[in-house]
């Protein structure tokens, strides 16, 4: 049998020259830094701005990671919504440190979030499930996310059944669903310069304030 030919990637090369980033520029509190970005990512019209990169690791220490879409961002922390009994909620019922990643390319930009995640309370996940358009309501409570399923017509049975069952559309939050807050720990913005000659930026949470520092690229 012929080999195949492996695909060398060692040439690609990209330069960045968007942007800077110091100690003197940014913000002595990372939320406000990270809404800065976003907002200008935002503005930008890039594709996805809220989307983020969110890696869990259980008690048999596999790492499992995903795109996730922020919904809302504040002193307090991250939020993403998802199902509690998903591969990536029981993963943080056993293990709640998480990582997370947004990435911005047009813009030679990331920011990478290391924290701990919690549920929200009741009523927030209540409200921002109000808020979803009712085709997605009724698609999160019919998927059992993460499990096997035999074909797409399971699914869609139960959607018919659940339509049937609140046939004005004022289909409740199911329990196994619902939010996640990430409260950060550690929160690095990086933004790409040239000759590889990155700035990093990274925040450290301690008991009485955050503390900024460079790193190397």
């Amino acid at each position: 049998q012929k080999m195949k030919k492996a695909l060398n990637l060692s040439h690609l090369r990209k330069e960045y020259q968007n942007g800077k980033l110091d100690i003197e520029s940014v913000h002595a509190d990372p939320i406000e830094q990270f809404r800065t970005w976003l907002h200008e990512a935002i503005s930008s019209e890039i594709e996805e701005p809220t989307a983020m990169f969110l890696a869990t690791v259980g008690v048999d220490l596999q790492p499992a990671a995903r795109i996730v879409l922020l919904k809302h961002v504040d002193e307090k922390g991250f939020d993403f919504f998802t199902n509690y009994e998903s591969r990536k909620g029981q993963q943080i019922h056993e293990n709640p440190q998480v990582a997370a990643t947004f990435f911005w390319k047009e813009l030679e930009r990331q920011v990478r979030i290391e924290g701990w995640a919690e549920k929200l309370p009741p009523d927030d996940s209540d409200r921002y499930f109000a808020s979803r358009p009712v085709e997605s309501r009724f698609g999160a409570a019919a998927s059992p996310q993460s499990q096997v399923i035999f074909g797409r017509e399971f699914l869609e049975n139960k959607i018919t059944e659940l339509k049937q069952k609140h046939p004005d559309n004022d289909v409740p939050r199911p329990e196994h669903w619902g939010g996640y807050r990430i409260k950060p720990a550690r929160i690095e913005f990086w933004q790409g310069r040239e000759n590889r000659l990155h700035d990093r930026i990274v925040y450290t949470s301690t008991p009485e304030k955050w503390i900024i520092e460079r790193i190397a690229p």
